[in-house]
């Protein structure tokens, strides 16, 4: 990171076309590039004369999209020292600025401002327990007033960022909506995995499951025969791989080994491979979420978009998706391996109940689309100009 904040200068320069206009967009990391993707992913359709600059803040958002075709530029942001931020907008000279999600530069913003440039802060999501909100907050409040404008998530941060003063917002939502169901009209065919289903209509999908998750359902799995089991571990490495081997008492088969006749064979099919997972719900009757037991819970979105209800641990509170997929039934949330052994014996035993579980996830996935062309809306002219 050290190194490439340090190379950013000499790539804006080096890379650069004089007289293009640039937007530039801000990621921390990879979970807010893809909320910010398809807004610029968009803008580059429709204006196609605007050149994109992303920066990335985290190695592991870095590393992973420097190479994403969508920007004309990627690289490093660096610190936000006075020094740095003159040198960098002197070097950029964006346009426009979209800092995405939870990120707030002081010195950055500041020096948008100063300079005239417009500042937005996309998909961001505010919450009473922020420094911005407290008595002694005034300085983090500063930060946000820099903003040309902001689009929200939910009301509620509109209303707790009015109750401050800051009132150039607009509920827009969550482009992630926008994007899972993207993904879901251009997912992948998988000859492998629609063979290993077969006509099976009890399969589990689990996905970016930790060793505390595999210890929920691999057992539950190993007692029912009719029951097959899809695995896309969060970590694939061989250990954790090995580990999941150990656990399984019935034919599997690893995703990167599969033949046409071991394939049929199996009970359980192991993802050994990243890029297949948002595809692969498809072809589950009911997803299993990942992450409840540890840090937090990872994305519900890209399961329920295909009609399918979905499973997870008690590490969901600050995620407003899981909450609304539990508000309308179309998420479950269990504390531990009785909650889910009961929860999958009603699914497969209960055919009415699983079907309009899995109906209510799908609606409530497409029911919050739109962000996208809220913020189009609210852009447009400063684009066209």
């Amino acid at each position: 990171m050290v190194a490439g904040e340090a190379e950013a200068f000499a790539m804006l320069e080096r890379q650069r076309t004089d007289g293009a206009r640039w937007l530039w967009f801000h990621a921390a990391s990879l979970g807010e590039f893809e909320q910010g993707r398809p807004l610029m992913e968009e803008i580059r359709q429709r204006y196609p004369d605007w050149k994109i600059l992303l920066t990335f803040f985290s190695p592991s958002g870095y590393e992973v999209r420097k190479d994403y075709k969508g920007a004309d530029l990627v690289c490093y942001l660096p610190l936000d020292t006075p020094r740095n931020v003159r040198r960098f907008l002197k070097a950029a000279r964006p346009s426009m600025a979209f800092f995405i999600k939870y990120e707030f530069w002081k010195n950055y913003l500041t020096e948008l401002r100063r300079q005239g440039i417009p500042a937005y802060s996309v998909c961001s999501i505010f919450r009473e327990q922020q420094l911005f909100f407290r008595w002694y907050g005034g300085f983090y409040r500063d930060v946000l007033k820099c903003f040309t404008h902001l689009y929200v998530q939910n009301e509620e941060s509109r209303q707790l960022l009015q109750r401050i003063g800051v009132t150039d917002v607009t509920v827009a939502g969550d482009t992630r909506f926008d994007r899972v169901v993207e993904i879901c009209r251009q997912a992948k065919d998988l000859p492998l995995v629609e063979r290993f289903k077969g006509g099976n209509d009890c399969t589990l999908v689990a996905g970016s499951s930790w060793a505390p998750d595999e210890d929920l359902f691999i057992p539950y799995f190993n007692r029912h025969p009719g029951m097959k089991l899809v695995i896309a571990p969060h970590v694939i490495d061989e250990s954790h791989i090995t580990e999941i081997i150990s656990k399984l008492e019935r034919p599997f088969v690893r995703y990167s080994q599969a033949t046409d006749e071991s394939i049929r064979r199996a009970d359980c099919l192991i993802i050994d491979c990243f890029g297949l997972l948002s595809s692969i719900y498809r072809y589950g009757e009911v997803a299993y979420i990942g992450g409840g037991f540890g840090v937090s819970i990872h994305n519900t979105l890209e399961a329920a978009v295909y009609g399918i209800p979905v499973v997870f641990g008690p590490n969901n509170r600050k995620f407003m998706e899981a909450q609304g997929l539990k508000a309308c039934q179309g998420g479950f949330e269990i504390s531990g391996k009785a909650d889910f052994e009961r929860l999958m014996d009603r699914f497969f035993s209960d055919y009415g109940f699983l079907d309009k579980s899995g109906k209510k996830a799908g609606n409530y996935v497409r029911d919050h689309t739109g962000a996208l062309q809220k913020m189009l809306h609210g852009l447009q002219g400063k684009l066209s100009s």
